[in-house]
């Protein structure tokens, strides 16, 4: 049975994701490249987000694959999972992101001439990025989720073989008391306070061992979640509001530590409890109310949750080419930002009505399914 309050989700996440890409161009942090002026007090928002986006993200995308699964042969998931993220993937490391490689090295002054004398000639003749051109940058997330399908394949076969294993119950039963299923927040834990501190996030997959490590048990968590059914839902929906207190508490003391305190190891420890709850809080505290809210399909949902693959693919590369144009002039945040924001989802949605969604190429190279009706 299909679950609107994850559709719902995943279209808020993939819509937050483009804001947040807009707001790296304002904020203090490495992005490709950044406005005239900063502004530090954006962190706050910015911080808040990336705490829980992505992990609750990738519950959502382990909860797909036991869907998936239920409906589809080992070799017949792992067939579509390779075309609907690499083949995208491909396409887009060869014809999306190469022009927001092209603006950096021309903002940074690394470059000059037009993008055609940029393309191909620089992209495949000088490595990877970043000391390279050729890159997957915002599409790293596709990599990863296929990676974790294939790796996670085997044990989801046995555990949808099996529903009343030991384990599933046992998260079965947490799952019946507000608080227990933060037994799961203990993995996340380790992997926060002895795994960060040693592996940089870089997001480029080899070597990356925290992203994966931590990304991964997020991916099957939620296949594990979804698969012991209503005893979870009915939990988050029923403490949702302890789940938003929780998280308001956490991140206040998360940002606290992080204020007041320099980095020593009693502190590293301290505040990746912070983390670890805070996000855990959030997750719990989001299912909670779109299971209780976000449970009617219409007409937009349904539209917006086949269009978000294709905006996911395109945004970061229109949000690049906008703000370099932007960038150097003596306009304030808001008049930017607006710009930046109404440019990015009015081009997305141009480019996806116009040049994606009615041709079968085109479906096919931005991961969408094959229409199933001839639209009138």
């Amino acid at each position: 049975m299909r679950k609107n309050e994850l559709d719902w989700l995943r279209v808020i996440l993939f819509g937050l994701l483009i804001l947040y890409h807009v707001g790296m161009f304002f904020v203090p942090w490495g992005w490709h490249i950044k406005n005239n002026e900063l502004y530090p007090w954006l962190r706050y928002p910015m911080m808040f987000l990336n705490q829980w986006r992505l992990p609750l993200l990738f519950i959502i995308s382990g909860m797909g694959t036991y869907f998936a699964l239920g409906k589809r042969t080992a070799g017949q998931f792992a067939g579509e999972r390779f075309t609907r993220l690499m083949i995208p993937l491909l396409f887009g490391m060869l014809v999306i992101i190469t022009p927001q490689v092209y603006f950096e090295r021309v903002a940074h002054g690394q470059f000059t001439g037009g993008y055609f004398d940029f393309y191909p000639s620089q992209v495949f003749t000088h490595g990877a990025y970043p000391e390279g051109n050729f890159s997957w940058h915002h599409l790293w997330f596709l990599p990863y989720l296929f990676l974790f399908s294939v790796v996670w394949l085997p044990v989801f076969l046995s555990l949808r073989r099996h529903p009343h294993n030991f384990f599933t119950q046992r998260i079965a039963t947490w799952a019946t008391t507000p608080w227990g299923l933060f037994w799961l927040v203990v993995p996340l834990y380790v992997w926060e306070a002895l795994v960060e501190p040693f592996f940089e996030s870089t997001h480029a997959l080899v070597g990356d061992w925290f992203n994966i490590v931590n990304y991964g048990t997020l991916f099957f968590y939620g296949f594990v979640l979804i698969s012991i059914g209503e005893p979870f839902w009915n939990t988050v929906r029923t403490h949702r509001q302890k789940y938003l207190l929780g998280g308001l508490l956490a991140f206040t003391l998360l940002i606290g530590i992080r204020e007041l305190f320099e980095d020593t190891i009693v502190v590293h420890f301290t505040e990746a409890v912070f983390k670890v709850v805070n996000l855990w809080c959030w997750i719990l505290a989001l299912f909670g109310y779109a299971s209780t809210y976000l449970v009617q399909r219409s007409p937009f949902l349904i539209y917006a949750n086949e269009a978000v693959y294709p905006f996911y693919i395109l945004h970061q590369t229109v949000t690049i080419t906008i703000a370099f144009y932007l960038m150097e002039l003596p306009w304030g945040l808001a008049a930017k930002f607006l710009v930046l924001t109404v440019g990015t989802f009015g081009v997305c949605l141009v480019g996806y009505e116009l040049l994606i969604r009615r041709w079968k190429v085109m479906r096919v190279l931005f991961g969408m399914k094959e229409k199933l009706k001839v639209e009138s």
